[in-house]
């Protein structure tokens, strides 16, 4: 059957098969719960990011999660809402969100694939270097509001300035 002669509803794959092949090809651990779901340890320079996918069939959506250690200590939350803001109107694709019931910041976004649209492994690939990325840039920016006391602006500044050359 050619993709043409499929119906809008048909999908050819689950798109988190696609996501373990490419999980696999990169040697990145990782834990298959369910058919709809795939859990996958990224190794980056500041910490170990655990990015998550999840299928909404009923969406037709694909839901990327990548979270990392880091707790805001409670007295925080209100400046890390301010940075989480920032942040956000720094990106592109994707947003960071803090979930109050995990004391988690993660970075979220999410795939339309609608009418029996389907995911490729490049795109796949390119979601989670997307989502890793973010973590990584603002990692710093989280650490030094919550530890070192700075203001979500100052935070945000000390991690966007550009390095030019060597040491």
């Amino acid at each position: 059957m050619s993709l043409l002669a499929l119906e809008l509803d048909e999908r050819v794959a689950n798109p988190v098969d696609v996501v373990e092949h490419v999980a696999d090809e990169r040697d990145w651990a990782f834990d298959r719960s369910c058919d709809d779901e795939i859990a996958i340890s990224v190794a980056g320079a500041w910490s170990d990011y655990h990015v998550s996918f999840t299928w909404r069939d009923d969406m037709e959506a694909l839901h990327v999660a990548c979270a990392f250690d880091f707790k805001v200590p409670d007295a925080g939350r209100e400046k890390l809402s301010r940075l989480l803001s920032l942040i956000n109107e720094q990106l592109w694709m994707g947003h960071f969100d803090y979930w109050e019931n995990e004391g988690a910041v993660i970075f979220r976004h999410g795939v339309l694939l609608t009418n029996g649209a389907i995911v490729n492994s490049g795109q796949c690939e390119g979601i989670v270097q997307t989502a890793v990325q973010a973590c990584e840039t603002y990692y710093q920016a989280f650490q030094f509001l919550a530890w070192a006391g700075k203001s979500p602006e100052d935070a945000l500044r000390s991690v966007l300035f550009e390095t030019k050359g060597t040491a």
